[in-house]
């Protein structure tokens, strides 16, 4: 019999009073390993109701004794790294190295929201009227909440709560029911560094937890990652009941490989960007624009020995490449992009659909695909895959390879391979993508810049961590003030006239 995965709420476990559960599964093995709780209006509406008892107190709170939990939860996940890499491994699949690397990412947002005093400073000016000053605070918003997705089951969260709870606020998170378990260890985690109860809650769940999430006039914010036909959803929806939504959608992230690149250099990373997590990342690299047919042959030759030779395995054994697809209907949707590849005329390079891992047969597996010749009227190039696909476009030139990118519905992340100073500056000053590599293929900002893309990849102005995660989570009071004269100035006897 498996075990059933609680809620959290208050400080405490809760199996809530819904009826209704999920199956959660190894990808590395096919097999079921627990059933996660889906919660009910009522569940949704006890973590509202004890992060809105909670919120007072908190904001009440020191920034400094804000910090000094977050300093704690630091101290915790760094004690705790392994055990929580394992369960990403064991509920995503990913490899064990890349979870450990996943909440490197998300420790590194903690470490951030550690200099919360400094980062919520407010403003003071002197003397901008007549003995009359002004200045600025930043008051945090009441109930907060973040729906996450399943590919990054730490470290999506980990952009969000850690900057919201250090700004005074109160948090729900609603992750994604296909991996439960890492979140929980973070909630019990910052419960033993100080966090008080009703502080941070974890409620699991599927639309129907969402909407209540986004109708509830107690939640003050939304924030969300995941599809962009889903973005677009809680965008509108949570805009329309008047709260702050930042939500992040989908992506298809070009590199631009220019004739005078580095090619070994272009496929290694290549090889990481596009098939490391099975592709299961939005900052994954999907389309690889060669400038040229010399440059497309010269990349070709290099990378596709490498993508038939790579390692995929049980992301917990012998440090695999890459590990298995996150459920068996994800892996069969990607195996259907990549029969319409096929019929739609791209060339099948390297063919991933038959790949079976010995000993793990009903592991949810695909093995590295590689498509040459891919333009721009195909599915595999308009949607995003989500698996282990690489698809190389041929263009002529450089200005070529900048319409099609700006073309793209979606302008998540971008990259350009050169060791032209002049093609790499022009490129990041023209292309509309929110995150850009030179000869860096995954631009992930670092936690105290902010992360984003542009047009269909984010719905709401301000992007994730850094000082836009600030701005998102406080709301800006300025106070303009006069004192009239005080005891300074000695007693007056005469009547009180105006003056």
């Amino acid at each position: 019999m498996t075990a059933t995965i609680a809620h959290f709420i208050d400080g405490k476990a809760v199996f809530g009073n819904s009826s209704r559960s999920a199956e959660v599964f190894n990808p590395a093995t096919g097999a079921v390993t627990g059933r996660v709780a889906l919660a009910d209006k009522g569940d949704v509406e006890a973590a509202i109701a004890s992060a809105q008892a909670a919120f007072p107190a908190w904001a009440a709170t020191t920034p400094l004794a804000r910090a000094r939990v977050m300093f704690k939860f630091k101290q915790l996940l760094e004690e705790h790294a392994d055990e929580i890499a394992l369960a990403i491994t064991h509920e995503h699949g990913k490899v064990f190295s890349d979870a450990k690397g996943e909440l490197t990412r998300g420790l590194e947002v903690v470490e951030f929201a550690c200099g919360i005093p400094h980062l919520v400073k407010g403003e003071h000016s002197m003397n901008v009227g007549t003995g009359v000053d002004s200045y600025s605070e930043y008051a945090p918003l009441g109930v907060v909440a973040g729906i996450t997705p399943f590919n990054f089951p730490c470290m999506v969260p980990m952009w969000m709560f850690p900057i919201a709870i250090a700004c005074g606020n109160t948090f729900i998170l609603k992750p994604s029911e296909r991996d439960p378990t890492p979140t929980l260890i973070l909630a019990r985690l910052l419960k033993e560094a100080g966090l008080p109860d009703g502080v941070f809650n974890v409620v699991h769940g599927d639309k129907l937890a969402v909407d209540v999430l986004l109708d509830d006039p107690r939640v003050q914010a939304i924030s969300f990652v995941g599809s962009t036909p889903i973005a677009e959803y809680i965008y509108s929806r949570g805009s329309a009941a008047g709260k702050r939504v930042q939500a992040l959608g989908g992506a298809k992230n070009h590199m631009v490989i220019m004739p005078d690149a580095d090619m070994d250099q272009a496929a290694n990373a290549l090889l990481g960007a596009g098939y490391g997590s099975a592709g299961e990342r939005c900052m994954a690299i999907s389309v690889a624009v060669c400038v040229g047919d010399a440059a497309a042959e010269t990349l070709i030759a290099k990378l596709k020995p490498m993508v038939e030779g790579l390692r995929i395995g049980p992301g917990d054994k012998d440090n695999p490449d890459m590990g298995p697809l996150v459920t068996c209907q994800h892996r069969d949707k990607v195996k259907g992009y990549i029969d319409a590849g096929e019929v739609e005329g791209a060339t099948l390079l390297v063919d991933g659909r038959g790949l079976k891992v010995k000993g793990h047969e009903d592991g949810f597996y695909l093995g590295g695909t590689l498509f040459d010749r891919v333009t721009p009227e195909m599915t595999i190039y308009k949607e995003e895959i989500f698996g282990p696909v690489l698809c190389i476009v041929r263009v002529p030139d450089f200005n070529s390879a900048c319409r099609l990118i700006n073309a793209h519905e979606y302008g998540n992340g971008t990259a350009i391979f050169t060791r032209d100073g002049d093609a790499a500056r022009q490129f990041s000053h023209s292309i509309q993508v929110g995150m850009v590599g030179v000869n860096v293929p995954i631009p992930v900002p670092m936690a105290f810049h902010s992360f984003g893309g542009w047009k269909r990849s984010l719905f709401g102005p301000l992007h994730m961590h850094g000082t836009d995660g600030v701005r998102f989570y406080t709301r800006l009071k300025t106070i303009t003030a006069r004192w009239p004269t005080g005891i300074r100035a000695g007693a007056e006897f005469s009547m009180p006239t105006m003056k």
